[in-house]
C-alpha cells in the first residue's frame, strides 16, 4: 500500500451532524457515535440557528452515561471550508438551509422530530426526549457500521489499486 493509501485508509471518518438549534438531536448524535465510533470517527455537531444545549438532552445524555463536558452549541458556519465524509442532516428544516460543503462526501437526511418542541409536564417532555435519544442511538448504529464497511471497502480498493 502507497503512503497515501495508508493515510486514506487510518485517517478517521469525518462526521458532521446538523440541525436547526443545535440543542437536542445533532448533539445527541455527535455523543453517541463518538462514543459507538471511538477514534474511527472525526465527530462534530452545528446548527443553522444554534440556541444552546438543552438541559433535557444534557440530562437524557448523562442518563445514559455519556459525557457531556466538551459538547458545546456551534454555528454551522464555523464548518464552512471544512473537509467531511459525511454531513448528517437531522431535521427538514436544517436539511433546507445547511451550506454546501466542499469535496466529495456523502449528504445523508434524517427526519427527526425535534424534542424542544415537546409540551407538557417535565416528565412528559423528558419521556420526548428519552424517545428521540433511543431513535437516534439507533440510527447512529446503523450508520457506523455502514460508514466503517464502506471505509473499509475503500481501503481494500487502494490496496487492489
Amino acid at each position: 500500500m502507497t503512503e497515501r493509501g495508508a493515510a486514506a485508509a487510518d485517517r478517521p471518518i469525518r462526521v458532521l451532524f446538523v440541525c436547526t438549534g443545535n440543542s437536542a438531536r445533532s448533539i445527541m448524535a455527535e455523543s453517541v457515535l463518538r462514543d459507538h465510533g471511538g477514534a474511527r470517527f472525526d465527530v462534530h455537531s452545528a446548527g443553522t440557528d444554534p440556541r444552546g444545549i438543552n438541559p433535557l438532552t444534557a440530562r437524557v445524555l448523562g442518563e445514559a452515561g455519556l459525557p457531556t463536558q466538551d459538547l458545546a452549541s456551534e454555528s454551522v458556519l464555523d464548518y464552512v471550508g471544512q473537509p467531511f465524509d459525511y454531513v448528517i442532516t437531522v431535521c427538514d428544516n436544517a436539511r433546507q438551509t445547511c451550506p454546501v460543503f466542499p469535496g466529495d462526501h456523502h449528504k445523508l437526511h434524517w427526519s427527526i422530530e425535534d424534542p424542544a418542541g415537546a409540551t407538557g409536564s417535565e416528565n412528559e417532555r423528558l419521556r420526548v426526549f428519552r424517545a428521540t435519544f433511543d431513535e437516534i442511538s439507533r440510527r447512529v448504529a446503523e450508520f457506523a457500521a455502514s460508514a466503517n464497511r464502506q471505509a473499509r471497502s475503500r481501503g481494500n480498493a487502494i490496496l487492489r489499486g
